[in-house]
C-alpha cells in the first residue's frame, strides 16, 4: 500500500477524525503535515493501543481545518468566537489570514461588536464610579465614614429614599433658575432713557431712543436663593468626593462651578455701576448655565439609557462628524466664492446692481443656509448663472447632510443594542451576587 494512501486516526477532545497521510501532507511544515512523518509518534501523544494521536483541543474547529487540508478553502460558522478561533488556528500553526472572505467578514464583523462593547463600556464607565473605586482605602476618620453615604445621596438618585428627594430638590432649584433668567428677559423690564442737555443760552432736552436693562430686585433675590442651593450642592459634592482631581475634570462640574458666579457678580456690581446694561448682557450669556445644569440631573437618573446612548454615540462618531463639518466647510466657501463672482459678473445686464451678495463673508451665510436646505431667503441670487449655482447648492447639501443621516442612525441602533445588552447581563450579575 502507498504510504501517503495510509490512513490515520486523530482524536480531538474526544472525537475521533480519521482521514489520509497525504490529506495531511498538503501544507507541509504545519502541525498536522508533520504528523505524516516517521518521528510524530514520539513527538507527540500517540496511544499504541488505539493506533491514533490525541489533542486535547476544540473539535469543532479541527473540523475546519482538517476541511481545510482537504479542500484548501478555509471556513468557519457565523458563531464562531474570533479569540477562540484565532488561538485554535495558531495551535495548528494556520494563519488567520487563510480565511475565506465570506467567513473573514463574519468573524470581523463580530469581532468588531466585541471592540464597540469595550468600548461602550469605557465610554459608558461614569468618573463618579471610578471615584467611589478610589474610595476603598483604609481610612477611620469622620470624613471616610461618611464619604460613602453623603456622596450616593447626591450621585445616586435611586440609591434611597434621601437622595430621590434631594435629586427632585436639585431639580427644582433649576428649573426655577431658569424660569427667573427667562423672566429677566421680558420687555416691561427695559426702560427708555431720558437725557438732557444745557447750553449757555437755553436748554434743550433731547429723547433718547437708548434702551438700558432694569434689574428687578425680587428676581435677583430669588434667583440668589437657588445660587445658594447650588453653591451648597457642590460644596458638599466637592469636599466629599473621595478625588477632587478627577471631579474638577468633569465638564459638568465645571459648568456647576461656573453657574455660581453671574449673581455674586451682579450683586457686587449693584451701586457701583451706574448702567448695568453690558453687564447683564455679558451675564445673561453665563445664566445660559442654567439650562446645561439639567443634563446632569438626567445623567444621574440610571433609566435615561436614550440620553446615555446618545451622548456615547456621539462620542463615538466624534470622528465622522468632523470629517463631514470639514466637507461642509468646503463646500461652503466653495459655493459662497462661486456666487458672489457668478452674480456680479452678470449683474451689469440689469438695469440695477443689488448689494445682496456685497462679498465673500455675506455669501458664505448664504451658501451655509442653502447646503443645509434652510432657506431663509433673506439672500438669494438674481442672475441666471447665480440661480444656477443655488441650484447646485442646494443638491450637494442634500447629498452631504442627507445621505450620512441614515448611516448616524444604524450607529445609534447598534449602541442602543449594545446598551440594552449590557444593562441586561449587569442585572444578571447583580442578580446573582444578591
Amino acid at each position: 500500500m502507498d504510504a501517503s494512501s495510509r490512513r490515520i486516526v486523530i482524536n480531538v477532545g474526544g472525537i475521533r477524525f480519521e482521514t489520509y497521510v497525504s490529506t495531511l501532507q498538503t501544507f507541509p511544515g504545519t502541525k498536522l503535515a508533520r504528523l505524516a512523518e516517521p518521528t510524530a509518534c514520539s513527538a507527540n501523544d500517540y496511544d499504541l493501543k488505539d493506533n491514533e494521536f490525541f489533542f486535547d483541543r476544540n473539535p469543532k474547529v479541527f473540523g475546519y481545518v482538517l476541511d481545510y487540508y482537504r479542500t484548501k478553502r478555509l471556513h468557519c460558522s457565523g458563531d464562531m468566537c474570533r479569540s477562540m478561533l484565532m488561538e485554535e488556528l495558531s495551535f495548528w500553526e494556520i494563519s488567520s489570514t487563510q480565511l475565506a472572505h465570506c467567513c473573514w467578514l463574519k468573524v470581523n464583523n463580530q469581532a468588531s461588536d466585541l471592540e464597540d462593547f469595550s468600548t461602550w463600556d469605557d465610554i459608558m464607565q461614569s468618573e463618579e464610579q471610578q471615584l467611589l473605586v478610589q474610595a476603598d482605602r483604609v481610612d477611620y476618620s469622620w470624613r471616610a465614614t461618611w464619604q460613602p453615604k453623603v456622596w450616593a445621596l447626591f450621585e445616586l438618585p435611586f440609591s434611597s429614599l434621601a437622595s430621590m428627594c434631594v435629586t427632585a430638590i436639585s431639580l427644582l432649584f433649576i428649573i426655577g433658575a431658569i424660569v427667573i433668567f427667562f423672566e429677566e428677559t421680558k420687555q416691561h423690564h427695559l426702560y427708555m432713557l431720558n437725557n438732557t442737555q444745557s447750553t449757555d443760552d437755553d436748554i434743550v432736552q433731547s429723547f433718547t431712543q437708548e434702551l438700558d436693562h432694569q434689574k428687578v430686585t425680587y428676581l435677583l433675590y430669588l434667583e440668589l436663593v437657588c445660587v445658594l442651593w447650588f453653591t451648597f450642592e457642590f460644596c458638599i459634592r466637592l469636599f466629599f468626593c473621595p478625588d477632587k482631581k478627577n471631579f474638577m475634570r468633569n465638564l459638568l462640574n465645571l459648568i456647576d462651578l461656573l453657574s455660581l458666579f453671574p449673581v455674586y457678580v451682579e450683586l457686587l456690581a449693584r451701586g457701583y455701576v451706574e448702567r448695568m446694561d453690558n453687564l447683564w448682557k455679558v451675564l445673561g450669556f453665563f445664566r445660559i448655565v442654567y439650562i446645561i445644569k439639567l443634563i446632569r440631573i438626567f445623567m444621574l437618573i440610571e433609566g435615561s439609557i436614550m440620553l446615555r446612548v446618545l451622548s456615547g454615540t456621539l462620542r463615538a462618531i466624534m470622528r465622522d462628524i468632523f470629517i463631514l463639518l470639514l466637507v461642509l466647510a468646503v463646500e461652503t466657501l466653495f459655493f459662497a466664492t462661486l456666487a458672489f463672482y457668478a452674480e456680479w459678473t452678470n449683474a451689469d445686464i440689469y438695469i440695477y446692481k443689488h448689494d445682496l451678495f456685497g462679498d465673500i463673508y455675506s455669501c458664505c451665510w448664504w451658501a451655509l443656509i442653502t447646503l443645509t436646505t434652510v432657506g431663509y431667503g433673506d439672500m438669494y441670487p438674481i442672475t441666471t448663472f447665480g440661480k444656477v449655482i443655488s441650484s447646485l447648492t442646494a443638491i450637494s447639501g442634500i447629498m452631504t447632510i442627507v445621505i450620512p443621516i441614515p448611516i448616524l442612525i444604524i450607529k445609534f441602533q447598534h449602541y442602543y443594542s449594545i446598551a440594552l445588552a449590557s444593562e441586561k447581563l449587569q442585572l444578571h450579575r447583580n442578580n446573582e451576587r444578591k
